[in-house]
C-alpha cells in the first residue's frame, strides 16, 4: 500500500515563498501534503507594493504561506531573511534548527523580481547585474553551505531542489544576467551532486518555463500574450505554481530516489531534450 506521507518526519526548507501566486509557495505547501514540516522565507514585501489580487486576498507574505502549511496540520517557520547575505543566511538556519530541530530537504526558490534586468548590456548595471546572481546563485551557494553539514552529520540522506529555468539552457536577448544565473544554477548543481552523493544527498534542478505566477504578471498584461504563449508553447498554455510544486515534492520523496545531478524542463515542451 502506497505511503500517504511520504515525508513524514521530514523538514523542509522552501526560499521565496511568499507569494500567494508563486512555486515557493505552491512547493511548500505541496511538501507539507506529503507529510513534511516545513520553513519558508521571504523578503519582507512592502504590503502596498502586493498585486492586487494578494490585497483582496488580504494576504501577509510568508505569513499566509505558512497559515496554509499548518492547516494542513504540519508546522512551519516563517523566516524574514535575504539569502544573499551570509549572516542572514547563517541566523535563519539556526532558528529553523532551534524550532524544528533538523532540515532534510532544501528547495532554493528565492530570485529577483522580473523587470529591471530585461535590458540590452549596455544598459544594465553592475549593481543590478550582482543582484540577479547574488539572490539567485550566491543565495543557493549560502543556503547549501549552511544545511549540507548537518544533513551530512545526520547521515540519513538529503534533497536539494535549486529552482532554475530553460532560461539558463537557451538564452535569449536583453535577459543576459538571468540567463547568466540560472546557468550558474545548473552548474552547481551538478557539482554538487557528484560532492554528496556519496552522503546519499541528493541534488536536482528544476528549469520551469512559461508559469502562471505574479512574476509573470506585467508580460500577461500585454493584448498579444494569448498568441504568445500558443506560439512558442507547444502545449499552448502556461504551467502553475500547483504543478511544479508537485513536481519538486515528488523530486524530494523516496519515489525520486535515484536521481541526482538532473535539470529537469518543466516547460511544455519548448526546449526538449
Amino acid at each position: 500500500m502506497k505511503n500517504e506521507f511520504p515525508l513524514a518526519g521530514k523538514v523542509a526548507v522552501v526560499t521565496g515563498a511568499g507569494r500567494l501566486r508563486g512555486i515557493g509557495r505552491a512547493t511548500a505547501v505541496a511538501l507539507a501534503g506529503m507529510g513534511a514540516d516545513i520553513a519558508v522565507t521571504g523578503t519582507g514585501r512592502d504590503p502596498a507594493k502586493f498585486p492586487d489580487d494578494e490585497k483582496a486576498a488580504g494576504w501577509r507574505d510568508i505569513e499566509s504561506t505558512a497559515e496554509q502549511v499548518r492547516q494542513l496540520g504540519r508546522r512551519c517557520v516563517p523566516v524574514v531573511a535575504d539569502v544573499s547575505v551570509a549572516a542572514d543566511v547563517e541566523r535563519t538556519v539556526a532558528q529553523i534548527l532551534g524550532e524544528l530541530g533538523r532540515v532534510d530537504i532544501l528547495v532554493n526558490n528565492a530570485a529577483l523580481g522580473r523587470g529591471a534586468d530585461r535590458v540590452a548590456i549596455t544598459e544594465l548595471s553592475e549593481e543590478l547585474w550582482r543582484k540577479v546572481l547574488d539572490i539567485k546563485l550566491t543565495g543557493s551557494f549560502f543556503m547549501c553551505r549552511a544545511i549540507v553539514p548537518g544533513m551530512i552529520a545526520r547521515g540519513e540522506g538529503g534533497s536539494i531542489v535549486n529552482i532554475s529555468s530553460i532560461a539558463g539552457k537557451r538564452g535569449s536577448a536583453k535577459t543576459t544576467a538571468y540567463c547568466a544565473a540560472n546557468a550558474g544554477i545548473q552548474g552547481f548543481t551538478q557539482a554538487l551532486a557528484m560532492e554528496l552523493a556519496p552522503h546519499n544527498i541528493r541534488v536536482n534542478a528544476v528549469c520551469p518555463g512559461l508559469i502562471g505566477t505574479s512574476r509573470m504578471d506585467e508580460m500577461a498584461k500585454s493584448a498579444d500574450w494569448d498568441a504568445f504563449v500558443k506560439q512558442r508553447v507547444p502545449l499552448q498554455r502556461a504551467g502553475t505554481d500547483e504543478e511544479i510544486g508537485r513536481l519538486v515534492a515528488w523530486m524530494c520523496s523516496p519515489d525520486a530516489a535515484y536521481m541526482t545531478g538532473q535539470a529537469i524542463n518543466f516547460d511544455g515542451g519548448v526546449v526538449m531534450g
